[in-house]
């Protein structure tokens, strides 16, 4: 039972998406670090932008907008695939059951976000990912050729002379290898690098750092995104996102003397791209000497918005402040990665069969910066390329597989404790929405001398383990690049 076809790492909507394209008569194993419903996808609260069956829209116009908003950084060819393939996967996930919100005359119900030109934003509610990722693990589930591990940490991949080797910690803490021809890494974001972040728990970069560790090549990792109105409530490591979607209905930036000031730093005022508005927040609080910032659409109708906006309404209620009455306090925080392991329009990395979806992965449709609703797309434009290239290769691979050699070293001490948490101030410090590159200097020679000792000090290779030696491994990625 160790030996499959496909390995997918991850659970979110890449990895789900692609295992449903795969073809059936594979067998694929899925691996899921925590519990199934954990993931940066289940968490999308905006939506999913795409050109469909939207007489006023092109793909032309989206693909101009997500250059605009990636600073013209981009993969153009990458976009191009991006904008011109949305119909498609948008009708596929309708028809798989997943239900976007409707307007009264039957037609799909369309939103505004920064940085787009036009109403493209397919969305049920505010909890968009959430209705895509449970609707595609539904029928992953159907699948009987798929089995899916939960709750099973992978400790280490290697490359064989017939794909690849997972060395995986099960969750009775016992240990396995399971063996491939294929691996399909969607293990998400890295915002578990930071101090203050809108992801869950999952996201420590673990693909990104497995696939480094064997030679793929990483490509733009500083290209990090932070989310000007993340919930500002610094006693928790993971803010509430409060969704572009509330700008994108007419919600106002509101600096500490409850003032608006966008029109100060760029004349699409609180709709302009995410980077834009980030920055203007930091640089309007040195100007007011304050971290206090307030989003308010109280003004608009009560009812529209504990319609339009549930979870969030519900959320920021528990947490003592009622949307429709008053301003919310927000700040920026760590959101979603730009950058991660290069891949190809296939998803094909540097390396041979191992592919990479999802955030985790460079295709460089983003640029320097994700323009909104774009994420949930390229998780399965992306995912459905790869399972297309694996099953016109399938037939060429090697009907053996060979087992790599992993040691957990079972009795060895454990690793210091502190070690995350002193990476993720060093990363707060040095790398937030206006890098300084003192601090970056100085973060990358501690954060090497940290991974030096994880690397060669011979500890139990345990969950914590894992997980530090991930977080670690981004932020010296991110920091060398910053310095270079």
């Amino acid at each position: 039972m160790s030996n499959y076809d496909v390995i997918i790492a991850g659970c979110g909507a890449a990895g789900l998406y692609a295992a449903i394209n795969l073809p059936s008569e594979l067998k694929i194993l899925i691996l899921c670090k925590r519990e199934l419903s954990l993931c940066n996808s289940s968490l999308a609260q905006g939506g999913i932008a795409g050109v469909y069956n939207s007489p006023s829209d092109n793909i032309q116009y989206h693909q101009n907008d997500t250059l605009i908003a990636g600073s013209f950084k981009n993969n153009v060819e990458a976009v191009h695939t991006l904008v011109s393939e949305a119909a498609q996967d948008i009708e596929h996930i309708i028809n798989l059951g997943v239900e976007f919100d409707k307007n009264s005359d039957g037609s799909y119900h369309r939103t505004l976000e920064g940085g787009h030109s036009h109403h493209r934003i397919f969305h049920h509610a505010d909890a968009t990912g959430k209705e895509i990722t449970s609707t595609l693990l539904e029928n992953v589930k159907k699948l009987e050729n798929v089995t899916i591990m939960e709750n099973t940490i992978m400790c280490g991949v290697k490359q064989t002379s017939t794909g690849y080797s997972a060395f995986l910690r099960l969750p009775d803490e016992s240990y396995q290898t399971c063996n491939c021809h294929f691996m399909i890494l969607a293990t998400g974001g890295i915002g578990r690098v930071y101090q203050f972040t809108t992801n869950s728990a999952i996201a420590t970069g673990d693909g990104i750092t497995f696939a480094y560790e064997m030679g793929a090549k990483i490509k733009n990792l500083s290209y990090v995104q932070f989310h000007p109105t993340a919930f500002n409530n610094r006693k928790t490591r993971e803010c509430f996102l409060i969704s572009e979607a509330v700008r994108g209905e007419g919600a106002y930036l509101l600096n500490c003397h409850k003032e608006r000031f966008m029109h100060n730093y760029d004349e699409r005022l609180e709709l302009a791209p995410r980077d834009v508005v980030s920055h203007a927040i930091i640089l309007e609080s040195r100007k007011q000497n304050s971290n206090d910032f307030y989003l308010d659409i109280s003004y608009k109708d009560s009812d529209f918005l504990k319609n339009r906006f549930p979870m969030i309404y519900k959320n920021l209620l528990e947490q003592g402040y009622d949307l429709t009455k008053e301003p919310v306090p927000i700040f920026p925080c760590q959101h979603y990665l730009m950058g991660g392991i290069d891949v190809d329009n296939n998803s094909q990395t540097s390396l041979p069969n191992l592919y990479a979806c999802g955030e985790c992965s460079h295709t460089g449709v983003h640029g320097s910066n994700r323009l909104a609703s774009n994420s949930l797309l390229e998780a399965l434009v992306f995912s459905r390329h790869a399972a297309q290239n694996i099953a016109a290769k399938i037939n060429s691979a090697p009907k053996d597989f060979e087992e790599a050699h992993f040691d957990a070293n079972i009795g060895n001490p454990r690793i210091p404790k502190g070690i995350r948490t002193e990476t993720r101030k060093i990363m707060q410090n040095s790398h937030f929405v206006i890098p300084d590159k003192n601090a970056a200097a100085e973060g990358f020679r501690r954060v090497k001398e940290i991974r030096d000792d994880l690397l060669n000090g011979g500890y139990y290779v345990d969950a914590d383990y894992v997980l530090a030696k991930s977080i670690v491994t981004v932020a010296y990625i991110i920091l060398g690049e910053m310095i270079q």
